[in-house]
């Protein structure tokens, strides 16, 4: 498995409550995606950054999603480039439950 995260460095011009929306507004195109296991929208606390984090079945099934256009749809979103970031997972615990 690998886990990707992905940032945008948005130096707080987008407060929580647009970046939510903004979420809600791209989540659909995550849902039901092949090899992806999990992902979920991340904000930073003093809103400098925000993003995702991905869990995904192979590195392949990320890398069919982040490519060029991704990254120029979501430039156009969120207004910034993203940073992505790989990381392999080589333990992963999975509680279940309902979602926030």
């Amino acid at each position: 498995m690998i886990a990707t995260l992905v940032l945008f460095p948005t130096a707080g011009a987008i407060d929580l409550d647009d970046a939510t929306g903004r979420f809600n507004g791209t989540a659909p195109a995550y849902r039901g995606r092949a090899g992806l296991r999990t992902k979920a929208y991340i904000y930073a606390e003093d809103g400098s950054d925000l993003g995702g984090f991905y869990i995904w079945e192979s590195r392949a099934a990320a890398d069919a999603v982040f490519d060029a256009a991704w990254r120029e749809k979501v430039t156009s979103v969120y207004g910034v480039a993203p940073v992505v970031r790989y990381f392999d997972v080589p333990v992963l615990v999975e509680n279940g439950g309902p979602e926030p």
